[in-house]
């Protein structure tokens, strides 16, 4: 009798194993590399699910650099410099929808047909010398290249750059992936772009701070961070720093501040908002902002301005 007590006891014991190992939650990350980014990624949950999450989340960034990547045979590659309708994915188009929609809610200040501009400070940037004259600046980066007509796109010679966007709008589908299969505790680290969901005692996210350390800690739980600078892409030339954030209106890089981070809710707001503030005085921007975002604000004279309300400790 102790003998088939012992084991039932034991299959018991193994049973119940199987079902904790099936159900225990851990950390599971990938290290990516998509849309001249190094991302992190991080989720806390089954192995099952984990595994799979990762292996989902790095095919919505694969096929957003199919769709937006301008420098590689992408979607939008196909559409850029030309004359014509042309039928693209839905992806494509909602983002370019939104795109010229925040070009009008901006008053011109994030404008996505500014591809011909960027690609002259580019090759400026990579030779480190030099300074784009007037005349290669002047370039057409009219939005009214861009227009739509039900599904399609109509197109006049724009040469679409949506690297001010696209970030914020992949994350934002990623956030919609995780809260669809129940995974609430992740990080999404894609440069500049930081997605958080919720755990007990919050995340703890770092804003940077441009001349080195960090400017401020948030205790954050469901939230999209986004920061904006000058920091990681530009050269010097005759003592002057050039970097890669060109303003539409005076396409010379933009000088208003440092760095301005975005902290709301919806990453391709965060993504655009952080480009477009960082585009116009800290004064206009305060004016600018809606009540549903936090904006952290580092000035050129080492000054930190925060939205009203802000409170992440």
């Amino acid at each position: 009798m102790k003998k088939v007590l012992i084991s039932v006891l034991f299959i018991l014991f193994i049973v119940v194993s199987i079902i904790f190992s099936i159900f225990k939650e851990d950390v599971y990350s990938a290290n990516l590399f998509y849309m001249d980014t190094y991302i992190n990624v991080k989720v806390v949950t089954t192995k099952s699910k984990g595994e799979k999450a990762l292996k989902d989340i790095e095919n919505i960034f694969k096929k957003y650099e199919n769709l937006t990547n301008r420098y590689s045979e992408s979607e939008l590659s196909k559409i850029n410099n030309k004359v014509g309708t042309f039928e693209v994915s839905e992806e494509l188009f909602d983002i370019l929808k939104v795109s010229v929609d925040w070009y009008y809610k901006s008053d011109g200040l994030f404008n996505v047909n500014i591809g011909n501009i960027v690609d002259v400070w580019k090759r400026y940037r990579e030779n480190k010398n030099g300074v784009p004259s007037l005349s290669e600046l002047d370039q057409d980066i009219s939005i009214e290249n861009i227009k739509f007509e039900d599904n399609k796109v109509i197109v006049n010679n724009a040469n679409i750059d949506l690297g001010a966007i696209v970030k914020g709008y992949v994350t934002n589908v990623i956030k919609e992936y995780l809260e669809e299969n129940e995974i609430k505790n992740y990080i999404v680290n894609a440069g500049g772009n930081v997605l958080v969901g919720e755990k007990k005692d919050k995340f703890k996210v770092g804003i940077e701070n441009p001349d080195g350390g960090i400017l401020e800690v948030l205790n954050i739980n469901n939230s999209c961070i986004v920061t904006s600078g000058g920091k990681e892409r530009y050269y010097e030339y005759d003592g002057v720093k050039y970097h890669h954030i060109i303003d539409p209106v005076t396409k010379y890089p933009a000088n208003h501040m440092k760095s301005v981070t975005v902290i709301t809710d919806d990453c391709t707001k965060a993504d655009i908002l952080s480009t477009t503030l960082f585009l116009m005085p800290i004064e206009d921007g305060i004016k600018f902002i809606e009540d549903d975002v936090d904006v952290l604000w580092y000035s050129n004279d080492n000054k930190i301005i925060k939205s009203e309300g802000f409170n992440y400790e």
